[in-house]
């Protein structure tokens, strides 16, 4: 008979080794666009250049393998009602943020920043809570979940590269571990991308058109910053505790 671990994906076998390669890739695509953009004196993010081909090169691998649905890209309409309230602190993460204003910026540059943006949070969101997380499942709940949400605050130690202060680096590196371990836990919980993705999208749109997006850290800065902070990680607790109660709906295991 046929061995069935032969049918098994390269990525069923090998999840961690799977999952260092895409973040290799990964790590490597910014660096090159980086370097790209720097040489040439862009005034463009390198992010821009390096996600663009990740983009197109996920739309193909999801359609070819069919891995919409498996990966996150479901209705809104299957995210169980007793489960939307769940979501209700990201508004007021949103809110938050509102508070910092908004810089007198053009119109063009409004809507560079809702394509760049867009396409950063797809990116990010299909990658992170998505692939990796749904990747290392294989490994455990636990370890998908925390190793996901590690890798995503790793990532954006890249953008000290770019001439961005150590404290302001620090901060945002905690910042994206939490708001890792939120977004993945209520993929965990719900099977959703759809509102991580659009979270990801409005909260970084906010960021570049606002006085968020300033090269300084003022003490009001730091302040809203801080209380995002301590959102996030009593948004991160309560779901955690949501998992403690019986009603509570884990991910079916990958089907082979």
């Amino acid at each position: 008979m046929m061995n069935p671990q032969s049918k098994a994906s390269f990525s069923q076998k090998r999840p961690v080794l799977t999952v260092v390669i895409i973040e290799v890739l990964l790590t490597f695509a910014l660096i090159a666009a980086g370097a790209y953009v720097t040489m040439n004196e862009l005034e463009y993010s390198p992010a821009l250049f390096a996600f663009i081909p990740i983009a197109l090169a996920l739309v193909l691998y999801m359609t070819l393998k069919r891995k919409w649905g498996y990966l996150g890209f479901r209705p809104l309409s299957t995210i169980p009602s007793e489960n939307r309230k769940y979501y209700a602190p990201l508004l007021i993460i949103l809110l938050i943020i509102l508070l910092k204003g908004f810089q007198d910026i053009s119109i063009s540059e409004v809507m560079y920043y809702l394509a760049f943006t867009l396409l950063v949070g797809f990116v990010e969101e299909t990658l992170y809570r998505g692939l990796i997380f749904k990747t290392l499942l294989a490994k455990g709940v636990t370890t998908a979940v925390i190793t996901s949400s590690i890798l995503f605050s790793v990532t954006h130690m890249l953008n000290a590269i770019g001439g961005q202060s150590v404290p302001q680096t620090v901060l945002q590196v905690v910042y994206a571990l939490l708001i890792g371990a939120v977004l993945v836990l209520l993929m965990l919980k719900n099977n959703n991308i759809l509102p991580l993705i659009f979270f990801h999208f409005i909260h970084n749109f906010i960021q570049f058109v606002g006085n968020a997006n300033s090269s300084t850290l003022s003490g009001y800065d730091l302040l809203i910053d801080l209380l995002i902070l301590a959102v996030l990680a009593a948004h991160c607790f309560w779901l955690i505790l949501s998992f403690r109660k019986p009603a509570s709906s884990i991910p079916v295991k990958q089907a082979s």
